[in-house]
């Protein structure tokens, strides 16, 4: 197994290089560095900023290759972006001149602290209700069970905040906007935008789910626990539930990035201050800096994720071998 992680770590290595190249000619080949500077320096941008701001950023360097006499061939452009992402140096905000660093740092603390309650408890309801219409399968209960997911389904998660939060209003149970960290005040800030992400992906997550352990307890394997008297119980959670387990971390692993990247939607509406909030606020305002750190940390975050899957699937299931 380790030498296909060794193998796996390689594979990534060509992907990456083609993000980073990506986001470079995106956002930075496609324009001037004039261009780039007065977008975010704004109402500052005299030409005194404008030459400072470009020199600091090294927008003033050939592009992608230095060969100016007497100079490095790698002091350019690219190489110092492709060298800054590389050593986890994500560089500073093109508007608020913060360390970007230090503020995803901040922002992937608070965007976990409703992502992971979220994704666990989410995950353990979508599962105990599924098991469950399996068990009552063909029942006016699984069939109302279904009804109720697709109608749930249909509703956008924006339509689910604006409900939660004119429900929180009236009820006055819990703060409806603002976040800080008090210890374990904190829940109180947590617990709406959690409740609502749980309920928001209940739908798809009980349906998806459903199909997966209806399609497994028509397996044979089932048939011959049931002839031997296997209780319901067992039956479901460790005959049902390890063999479809397979599919299960496909679906699981695969929203790992989006647990630290966090949700745009609720932390815009909650005032969380997570990389989603983050990451709208810089497509808003054209921070072109902090885009780009998103992207190079979500495609590090997917590629991990896709290794962990892999390492998932031969652990649920020894037939698989990683060669």
């Amino acid at each position: 197994m380790l030498s296909y992680i060794l193998r796996r770590l390689l594979y990534t290595v060509p992907v990456l290089f083609g993000v980073l190249l990506f986001t470079f000619v995106l956002f930075y080949a496609t324009q001037t560095p004039d261009d780039i500077a007065r977008r975010a320096l704004q109402q500052k941008a005299t030409p005194e900023n404008i030459a400072r701001f470009i020199h600091e950023r090294g927008l003033d360097k050939p592009k992608y290759l230095n060969f100016e006499p007497g100079q490095s061939l790698w002091d350019s452009q690219f190489c110092h972006h492709f060298g800054g992402l590389l050593r986890f140096d994500l560089g500073k905000a093109d508007l608020s001149r913060k360390d970007l660093n230090a503020e995803f740092k901040r922002g992937a603390l608070a965007s976990l602290a409703i992502t992971v309650p979220a994704f666990i408890l989410g995950l353990l309801t979508a599962l105990g209700v599924s098991l469950y219409l399996v068990l009552v399968r063909n029942s006016l209960l699984d069939t109302a069970g279904v009804f109720i997911c697709a109608a749930m389904l249909s509703i956008p998660t924006m339509v689910w905040v604006i409900f939660g939060q004119s429900l929180g209003v009236i009820l006055q149970w819990f703060p409806v906007f603002g976040f800080k960290w008090a210890g374990l005040s904190t829940i109180q800030f947590l617990a709406l935008p959690v409740a609502l992400m749980i309920v928001a992906g209940l739908g798809a997550d009980v349906r998806l789910y459903r199909s997966i352990f209806f399609e497994e307890i028509a397996q044979d394997y089932v048939r011959t626990a049931r002839a031997k008297g296997v209780a319901n119980f067992r039956l479901l959670f460790v005959h049902v539930l390890k063999n479809g387990a397979i599919s299960l971390i496909t679906l699981v692993v695969s929203a790992i990035p989006l647990l630290v990247l966090g949700s745009i939607v609720v932390e815009n509406f909650f005032g969380i201050p997570g990389l989603g909030s983050q990451l709208a606020d810089a497509i808003q305002g054209q921070d072109f800096a902090v885009i780009r750190a998103n992207v190079w940390c979500g495609s590090l975050l997917y590629m991990g994720g896709l290794l962990i899957t892999d390492i998932g699937y031969a652990l649920a299931d020894p037939r698989i071998r990683l060669t």
